[in-house]
């Protein structure tokens, strides 16, 4: 356990810095969408061509991998949203809900914390799981949460704007051309390599610091207080049933002779047991549902994220030491 702590640890410690700086006015909420910027264009992108180049191309698109977390998320996102509308919440916030419970952040916390506690190997399945949430599980939560007065063609467009939106973000593209790289064989050389892996290397600490910020300035600008008992039950979801899932559904893949190895399964585990993506709060606010509620489900599921997603790694750790 001590040397999973070592490395969960910093991570951890770096959102509650972001969300401390935040909260005291050292950060000013004006530099939180700069800073963001400079993850999402910058270097995170770098990050994951660098891992990408370094990936075989059956690792990045491994089509098991792809199916298992699919089926995965399709789950969650009925289940919580079934959930949601039972304890009297509106289809639009009950979509986001579903959205909050299936996507993990892979992106600014996963790829990095991973590798960090397994090794480069841990990049591929992870990047799996980035392209999954980003072309499936967020276009049809928001389409699912435009049903709801807009009908059909509203979800339908609603859907089709999602996903131009996620074809412009910068991040499924710098996966593309990390592939393209590995399977000719190319390596950047040069320049080009050394500013690649600077900003690559501060992916990392920019991208936790920046979830702490963000978690902050959702919840200055929440409105009204959402009880812990509306929050829990779905941050529980995104941090134990979701993970859950994808062990058992990889595990019975395994058993019908699925090529999926033990490493790759335990990655997809542990990427799944991460807290909720922080940018899901900007799509809430965004698309016009209750961002405070998100907020709060987001906050809960990474403060609990720490000890959760420690002690799971920790057993995966012992039970592949047994």
């Amino acid at each position: 356990m001590q040397a999973i702590l070592t490395v969960t640890v910093p991570f951890f410690a770096l959102v509650l810095t972001g969300w401390l700086a935040a909260r005291r006015g050292l950060l000013p909420e004006s530099a939180i969408p700069g800073l963001n910027a400079y993850v999402l264009y910058f270097a995170l992108p770098c990050l994951l061509l660098r891992f990408g180049a370094d990936t075989p191309v059956l690792d990045l698109l491994n089509p098991w991998l792809l199916a298992v977390y699919l089926l995965c998320a399709v789950l969650v996102v009925v289940f919580t949203l079934a959930l949601s509308l039972n304890r009297g919440v509106g289809l639009k916030d009950a979509a986001f809900a579903a959205l909050v419970a299936a996507f993990p952040n892979t992106g600014f916390m996963g790829v990095p914390l991973l590798v960090a506690l397994l090794g480069p190997a841990a990049a591929g399945p992870v990047i799996c799981m980035v392209l999954v949430d980003l072309f499936f599980t967020s276009s049809l939560c928001i389409a699912l949460s435009q049903l709801q007065g807009a009908g059909e063609h509203g979800a339908r467009t609603a859907a089709l704007r999602a996903l131009r939106g996620a074809l412009s973000n910068p991040l499924p593209w710098s996966i593309a051309l990390g592939a393209l790289l590995s399977a000719g064989g190319i390596r950047l050389m040069g320049p080009v390599d050394s500013v690649t892996h600077m900003l690559a290397d501060s992916a990392s600490p920019v991208a936790l610091f920046s979830i702490g910020a963000m978690l902050r300035r959702a919840a200055v600008h929440a409105h009204g207080r959402t009880p812990l008992r509306d929050t829990l039950p779905v941050a529980l979801i995104k941090l134990l049933l979701h993970p859950l899932l994808v062990f058992a559904a990889g595990s019975a893949a395994q058993r019908l002779g699925a090529p999926l190895s033990a490493f790759q399964l335990m990655v997809l585990t542990l990427a799944a047991a991460l807290p909720s993506a922080s940018n899901v709060s900007l799509l809430t606010e965004r698309y016009g549902a209750d961002s405070g509620r998100v907020a709060r489900i987001i906050m809960t599921s990474t403060v609990l994220a720490f000890g959760s997603f420690s002690a799971l790694a920790w057993w995966f750790g012992a039970r592949a030491a047994a």
